[in-house]
């Protein structure tokens, strides 16, 4: 599989209960690699995928640890070095109450400067699926960069799926200049939200059978609620939530995406595959960031003793 997408440093302050406006919060704060793409692709090694790649854009300031770490979760990076933007930055404010809900402050830096003259065919020679993460959209580079993805996918006989990514920035970017983009996506994985944003609709069930007249498979991301697998305009299955202590959100929707692929790869049906997806969310909403643990971390969270078990 090959992942097309953002890679970032992530600031993960979790704190409780509302921000105190112009004096301190009392939080925890971790500095963790991310980025939708490079989480993506860590969970679809960590669920089995034994051939996982990523192509992303960094800046020569972090590119040996991003490195590292997309290397230490059994991915195969390829990281264009940006000469002139930084790596982007994620700080992710966490809240750690029940529903541990996050916010982010996004600068995505030399991710968003990915673009065609970053891609070659050669990177989807014995590839299975390429995935496209949603960031990409949010530029023009990157849109650009979708559009050469595609065709070569195509012609190549590559099934392609993409995750929306961001209900914020896809207000900024409007529906039908989403759904033009993403013509030619076989599996299209919104949130909720996002897919409610998409259609206009406020069911979320209605919404994924509204999206899958534009994209043949749609599983529709649900929270504690699981997830919805609709084909043409009927759901197929209702997968409940995998049950979960949340700690930190962040990146759960990309954990359910990396493993849905991967089982979808090793030959599951798309019912059995959301399943996994449910299971790899509630594994990483148990863990501080957005990465599942390598062979060197096999806790829930060494420094918070909010987050055990």
């Amino acid at each position: 599989m090959l992942v097309v997408g953002d890679v970032v440093t992530d600031v993960v302050a979790r704190h409780r209960g509302p921000l105190a406006s112009g004096t301190d919060t009392v939080s925890v704060i971790r500095t963790l690699p991310g980025g939708a793409g490079a989480n993506v692709a860590c969970w679809a090694a960590c669920w089995g995928c034994a051939d996982v790649r990523l192509l992303g854009r960094v800046g020569a300031e972090s590119v040996a640890w991003h490195e590292r770490e997309l290397t230490a979760c059994g991915v195969r990076p390829r990281l264009v070095v940006d000469p002139q933007a930084s790596t982007g930055t994620v700080i992710c404010l966490v809240d750690t109450g029940a529903a541990a809900e996050r916010t982010f402050l996004t600068d995505s830096g030399a991710s968003l400067r990915l673009a065609p003259e970053d891609w070659s065919d050669a990177l989807l020679e014995g590839v299975g699926r390429l995935h496209l993460s949603g960031y990409l959209l949010f530029s023009e580079s990157g849109r650009a960069l979708v559009r050469t993805a595609l065709a070569s996918a195509r012609a190549r006989g590559v099934p392609v799926s993409l995750d929306p990514a961001s209900a914020g920035f896809l207000v900024e970017l409007g529906v039908d200049r989403f759904l033009s983009l993403v013509e030619g996506v076989d599996v299209l994985l919104p949130s909720r939200d996002e897919a409610c944003l998409l259609t206009g609709l406020l069911d979320g069930a209605a919404a994924a059978a509204e999206l899958s007249r534009h994209v043949p498979l749609v599983v529709s991301k649900q929270g504690a609620d699981g997830a919805l697998v609709v084909r043409n305009g009927t759901v197929l299955a209702e997968v409940p939530a995998a049950p979960a202590v949340p700690c930190d959100t962040t990146g759960a929707g990309d954990a359910f995406t990396g493993a849905f692929l991967a089982a979808l790869l090793a030959g599951a049906d798309a019912g059995a595959a959301a399943a996994e997806g449910c299971r790899a969310g509630a594994r990483a909403v148990q863990r501080v960031g957005a990465r599942p643990p390598t062979p060197d971390d096999r806790t829930t969270s060494p420094t918070d003793p909010a987050c055990t078990g």
